[in-house]
């Protein structure tokens, strides 16, 4: 039964959800720190949550079990240590960033190093679990677009959190997190119809047969609940946090930080149980 098999693929779903939030707040931090004017006691605090994050995907990658039959991918054993040894590195390297914010250095080998570390966690993830070179191309851009979306709405919503305690904050850097998010979604809305459309994934379904399937349940979950439904919500904190009224704003993001993951949970159930990209 489709319940039963996302419930036997929690491990993969832990680490995406883990994965995806490390990836995406130390990507968070390099763009806040080089793009935006946002504040250091932030930044090195997104830093440190990107760390612990770091820590608990490697812990959670060390535990995934082996895939069997009864889920719907097979692993490619080739890439786990390139990934476990990328995993390792990424909380060293958020650290790193919360030492050079707090320094005040604009160090940009250090984000080279940073975004780098990403690219390998999510690359070599891609091609352990895609199943073949355009799956594992068409995972890397599902796993970039979910780990931007996961980081993004955490980083946007703490700094909801910093207005809140130091009103006198110009507003651009809140506005400008809440419309890359909101981007990221509107991204993540055309890839599901792109997905969809083409049957994507290891099952190799039949164009759109995903909305109407045994798991069509769980694909509109993902569509309404984890994508339409916070694209929504984002563009309202960007109208809230354009005229200054932080705390809607902080509130409209808290939103989205619960829906924005249960569509990521969705999203990793559907893959590793089913084998259907959404």
């Amino acid at each position: 039964m489709p319940a039963e098999q996302i419930a036997e693929s929690l491990a993969f779903i832990n680490w995406t959800i883990f994965g995806g939030l490390a990836v995406g707040s130390l990507a968070a931090v390099v763009a806040g720190r080089l793009l935006t004017e946002a504040t250091r006691g932030y930044l090195v605090f997104i830093a440190l949550c990107a760390a612990a994050f770091g820590a608990l995907a490697a812990l959670s990658d060390g535990a995934l079990p082996t895939l069997d039959g009864d889920l719907g991918i097979r692993s490619d054993p080739a890439w786990d240590g390139i990934r476990r040894a990328a995993l390792t590195a990424l909380p060293a390297l958020a650290l790193a960033e919360a030492v050079a914010v707090g320094r005040a250095r604009r160090n940009g080998l250090l984000a080279v190093a940073s975004l780098g570390c990403v690219a390998v966690v999510i690359g070599a993830a891609a091609l352990a679990w895609g199943g073949s070179a355009l799956g594992s191309l068409a995972l890397a851009v599902q796993l970039a677009a979910v780990s931007a979306a996961l980081g993004g709405v955490w980083a946007a919503m703490v700094l909801g959190h910093w207005y809140l305690v130091t009103p006198r904050l110009p507003e651009g850097p809140l506005v400008r997190f809440a419309r890359w998010l909101t981007l990221v979604l509107a991204i993540q809305v055309a890839l599901f119809v792109a997905w969809t459309a083409l049957g994507a994934g290891p099952s190799g379904s039949a164009g759109f047969g995903a909305l109407t399937g045994d798991w069509a349940l769980f694909v509109w979950l993902r569509l309404l609940v984890g994508l339409v439904f916070p694209l929504v919500v984002s563009w309202a904190a960007i109208q809230t946090a354009r005229t200054r009224s932080m705390e809607s704003a902080t509130g409209l993001l808290y939103i989205n930080v619960g829906t924005i993951a249960a569509g990521a949970i969705v999203a990793a159930g559907l893959y590793f149980g089913a084998g259907l990209l959404v």
